[in-house]
């Protein structure tokens, strides 16, 4: 063959890669490679240990015998592909969980085939989704789930209870909400947060509900020292497990909060000046721990509480993960059956709860089956506030304050000068000394009240902020009391 007749070998690789693949970009600007009908993608500038573009297309090259090519074409190709693939339409890739077309949801089984779980409004199926529908992406914290079983009566579930030592029903069906809630893609859903008396099983209950999401190979681990860590971390799985908890500083606490609900973080690219890169999250989060100390009032409303109890009869670890390890499929295959049954029920949406997608959840869940989650929902903040106040001498001060005032009535004042009242009322007679962290000055005192202002108004407190034409204030109240007549209504 003439020397001017033979294809350069970056030709023969872009060829190659534009008829076995498909090339599309995320709106962060990543581009991404998807074999031919089948749903995983992969950026391909990924060199990670989960498999990386250009070796499964080398590889490819390699089997259908167009030989082996050195890594100038290989990256020659590569940058052209990248830059046709920028021109491309846009689509989003997903970790494990994915809005489809038509209402449906997929969930991601972790497969090398692909088959994924379909769940729409008239049941669930195991299929291999189309690639233009849902785009997964791999990770190291991507685990294999098994298929699930068909037809389990919810056995699964019972089987799920007896092998956590969750204290009370209480407990039983709020975990049995968040699991719900995991399948979920674009709704947040509390934190659970697993207490209970040292031995009461909170790592392996932990353990036990992550691996019905993220496989047996999902695991708890310790909180990261730093913000970028832990985001890193939580970009990279789903459901983010964090283990042995016992102080949460405000960083910490505030980051928290962002991944219940969702955040961006944006740093700078590396190798370049004026590039960044955009990491997007939203995930489930769970924690383990006898105790946290304070909680602030905004991680408060995050949290769902799980409590458990020490076992009267001790087993081995071996023992509770040879009677789990196939009871799985049955788990997971009850948990989709009762996800199709409670979408597919109607329920009130709760207007007065923060986070309102997971209460209405918890409603159609009492809808579905009869159980008294929202009521536990309910109970469960309820109990939270009181550790809020119990952790904040302010709060305590400010309740204190407050129920010397007559209800229906307001009290104006400015920052300072409410200081000035509630740091008397504090010192009292004795003038014991102030404690640490207490607010020096109006401006302080204005925010930490702005904090504490969800958790005085469920208990009969309300704080607002105003202005008149010469100065600021804050106003506090209590509402009067319903009638019986009124509360027998609300309920």
């Amino acid at each position: 063959m003439p020397e001017d007749e033979k294809n350069p070998a970056r030709q023969i690789i872009t060829d190659y890669a534009r008829d076995h693949f498909r090339y599309f970009r995320t709106t962060e600007g990543t581009v991404y490679a998807q074999k031919n009908g089948h749903p995983v993608a992969r950026p391909i500038r990924s060199q990670g240990t989960t498999g990386s573009h250009r070796q499964e297309l080398m590889v490819g090259l390699y089997n259908d015998g167009h030989g082996v090519f050195n890594g100038t074409a290989l990256k020659e190709a590569l940058d052209l592909i990248e830059a046709l693939a920028l021109s491309q339409d846009v689509q989003p890739t997903h970790i494990r969980v994915a809005p489809g077309f038509d209402g449906a949801t997929w969930l991601d089984l972790g497969r090398d085939d692909g088959q994924s779980i379909r769940i729409h409004p008239t049941g669930w199926d195991i299929l291999t989704p189309d690639p233009r529908e849902v785009c997964w992406r791999r990770t190291q914290l991507t685990g294999e789930l098994p298929l699930p079983s068909k037809d389990t009566d919810g056995k699964g579930i019972d089987a799920l209870l007896r092998l956590c030592n969750l204290a009370n029903a209480e407990s039983e069906c709020l975990a049995i909400a968040w699991l719900i809630g995991c399948l979920e893609p674009v709704v947040p859903v509390p934190a659970p947060f697993l207490t209970g008396p040292q031995g009461a099983g909170k790592s392996t209950a932990g353990r036990m509900l992550v691996r019905i999401i993220e496989g047996m190979t999902g695991d708890l681990r310790r909180a990261p020292k730093d913000e970028e860590n832990l985001i890193t971390a939580v970009a990279a799985g789903w459901v983010t497990a964090l283990d042995n908890l016992s102080h949460l500083p405000p960083d910490l606490s505030d980051l928290m909060c962002c991944i219940v609900t969702g955040a961006e973080s944006i740093k700078r690219a590396l190798f370049t000046d004026g590039d960044v890169v955009r990491s997007r999250y939203r995930r489930p989060l769970l924690l383990t721990g006898i105790d946290v100390g304070v909680i602030r009032p905004d991680l408060a409303e995050r949290l769902l509480p799980l409590r458990l109890v020490r076992p009267q009869v001790r087993r081995t670890e071996a023992e509770l993960w040879a009677e789990y390890a196939p009871a799985l499929p049955v788990i997971l295959g009850s948990l989709l059956d009762l996800t199709v049954k409670v979408r597919a029920t109607k329920a009130d949406i709760p207007s007065d709860l923060r986070m309102a997608d997971f209460a209405h959840l918890c409603a159609q869940l009492d809808a579905a089956t009869g159980l008294s989650s929202l009521t536990a929902y309910r109970a469960s903040l309820d109990d939270l506030n009181d550790d809020v106040i119990e952790g904040d001498l302010l709060a305590q001060t400010v309740l204190k304050h407050a129920a010397t005032l007559n209800p229906g009535v307001e009290a104006q004042m400015t920052s300072t000068e409410w200081l000035h009242v509630l740091t008397q009322l504090y010192t009292g007679d004795d003038f014991r000394p102030l404690p640490k962290g207490w607010p020096t000055t109006g401006k302080v005192f204005s925010d930490r009240l702005k904090r504490l202002q969800p958790t005085l108004a469920a208990r009969g407190v309300l704080v607002d902020w105003g202005r008149t034409k010469t100065a600021r204030y804050i106003e506090m109240s209590r509402p009067f009391a319903p009638s019986p007549s009124e509360q027998q209504a609300a309920f």
